[in-house]
C-alpha cells in the first residue's frame, strides 16, 4: 500500500497500491541475494538480486562497486541534478512591494 500525505505533512492516507517483485537467488557457493523492486520486471529483479548476491563476496565486491555501483551513482546524481535544474528554470518568485506615501 502507497501511503501519502496531504499538503506534504498532513494526516497520512492510503494513496493506492503497488505492485512489487521480488526474486531471491543462491549462487553456487551458498551465497543468498534478494531484490524487491517496484513493478513486475522480473528479469530487473533477478539482476538486482545477482547483484545482491556478488557484492557480499569479498573478491567480487571492489569490481562491483566500480563497475557497476559506481557509473549507476553518478547516472542517479546527474538525472538529480538535471530535475533540479529544469525545476529550478520554472521557478517564480513573488515579492511584495509596499506603496510609500
Amino acid at each position: 500500500m502507497l501511503r501519502g500525505r496531504a499538503g506534504g505533512d498532513g494526516a497520512a492516507f492510503n494513496l493506492g497500491e503497488a505492485t512489487v517483485t521480488r526474486c531471491s537467488v543462491s549462487l553456487p557457493d551458498g551465497t543468498l541475494g534478494h531484490c524487491w523492486r517496484l513493478g513486475r520486471d522480473k528479469r530487473a529483479a533477478e539482476l538486482a538480486a545477482s547483484l545482491d548476491a556478488a557484492l557480499q563476496q569479498d573478491a567480487l565486491r571492489p569490481t562491483l562497486i566500480e563497475t557497476v555501483i559506481e557509473p549507476l551513482r553518478q547516472a542517479q546524481a546527474e538525472a538529480a541534478s538535471l530535475t533540479a535544474r529544469r525545476a529550478a528554470a520554472t521557478e517564480v518568485r513573488f515579492s511584495t512591494l509596499a506603496a510609500m506615501r
